[in-house]
């Protein structure tokens, strides 16, 4: 198992020496943003498939992003993508949000996975679970779940820029850039702002 930019399959060989073939990669993203849910995906890859070019999200162009995003979504054994709102952000806290959201993405895998690695959290699921440190950047399966994370949320916030284009989120996607901040100083908070995230801006 081989990438053409790096070898990112430590971890998964790893596990499989163990017997565990079926390993799922748990990423998110959308903890940062003021605005809009966030997006924690689960996969679990084909190795007889791999993808050329899956590396950490944030250092693939938007183009290349989806390029692939399509490509993986065609050769993953199954995949699930879970949004949490804004509004449970702020009753539960963004950590405790993401981990809700990770944990429902890899519970609602079928198959069921024989192991999971997910990107620096740590998972209270029924599998053996290995939090990876910087893992977007470290493992096929953790990369593949950044990719189809950040498209995936990147398309709602686009969504929602034609429901609230005074703020830009086609933009900035949420983040807490000048202008989206400027923007609700002038306008005020709308519904997909985490209050919580914005309680010194209005």
């Amino acid at each position: 198992m081989k990438s053409e930019i790096n070898n990112l399959f430590s971890y998964e060989e790893a596990c499989i020496s163990e017997g565990l073939n079926l390993v799922a990669g748990v990423d998110e993203a959308g903890r940062g943003p003021l605005a809009g849910p966030v997006t924690a995906v689960a996969v679990i890859c084909d190795f007889k498939k791999i993808t050329p070019r899956v590396n950490d999200s944030k250092k693939l162009s938007d183009r290349v992003r989806r390029l692939l995003y399509d490509e993986l979504k065609e050769s993953l054994i199954d995949y699930k993508i879970v949004n949490v709102s804004e509004t449970v952000i702020d009753e539960v806290n963004i950590l405790n949000a993401t981990k809700m959201a990770m944990s429902e993405a890899v519970l609602n895998l079928n198959p069921k996975p024989n192991a999971v690695l997910v990107d620096a959290v740590k998972l209270n699921i029924p599998f053996k679970t290995i939090p990876i440190i910087h893992g977007d950047a470290l493992s096929y399966s953790i990369a593949s779940a950044s990719i189809i994370a950040k498209v995936s949320r990147d398309d709602y916030m686009l969504a929602l820029s034609k429901e609230y284009p005074e703020y830009g989120f086609e933009i900035h996607k949420g983040y807490g850039t000048k202008h989206h901040i400027e923007m609700i100083k002038k306008f005020g908070a709308c519904p997909a702002h985490r209050a919580s995230f914005i309680k010194k801006f209005v």
